[in-house]
């Protein structure tokens, strides 16, 4: 009797041990924002979430006036991604901005076939490694401003940038 007792409370215990690792070896959402916030950080450069955000929206709202217009240029190293025989001017007005290529060829695509923009190409470059849809590029700001002030003639649907902009090539 002594005997099967004592085997009875080293299976229960076994099972409680066993029951108590099971539980806590779980992964849970908790942990999955954990590590996903410790990459986020990482991925910032080793600066602050306060700072990486001001440079951020820093750099997002840089304007420049032309002909008495507010206009948002950002100065970017950006080369022709797609389309091997367009030449990317100095200054070309975005209306989209991807991440993926197909997104970015077929966003072209549409402007040249359903709006007739066959001036329209795809620049790849800028700190995030992005695809940038051009409208149309031009030799003067002067122009690419113009073509800004009047994009909603031009673009025969939704334009995908709140505010399109314009894209100065370095």
């Amino acid at each position: 009797m002594k005997k099967t007792l004592l085997y009875y409370h080293y299976i229960t215990a076994m099972l409680l041990v066993l029951g108590a690792l099971c539980t806590s070896c779980h992964s849970n959402e908790k942990n999955y924002r954990e590590a996903y916030e410790k990459a986020m950080e990482r991925r910032q450069t080793g600066i602050g979430a306060e700072t990486y955000a001001k440079i951020e929206a820093e750099r997002q709202r840089y304007t420049h006036v032309i002909n008495g217009d507010s206009v948002r240029m950002l100065y970017v190293n950006a080369n022709v991604a797609i389309d091997s025989t367009a030449t990317a001017k100095p200054f070309n007005v975005v209306v989209a901005t991807f991440t993926q290529r197909i997104n970015a060829k077929s966003y072209s695509d549409r402007l040249r076939e359903e709006c007739g923009l066959d001036g329209s190409y795809v620049l790849y470059g800028g700190p995030d490694k992005q695809y940038f849809v051009v409208v149309q590029g031009f030799d003067n700001k002067d122009e690419a401003a113009a073509m800004l002030r009047d994009l909603d003639k031009k673009v025969c649907f939704k334009i995908l940038e709140p505010l399109p902009w314009i894209l100065r090539k370095i």
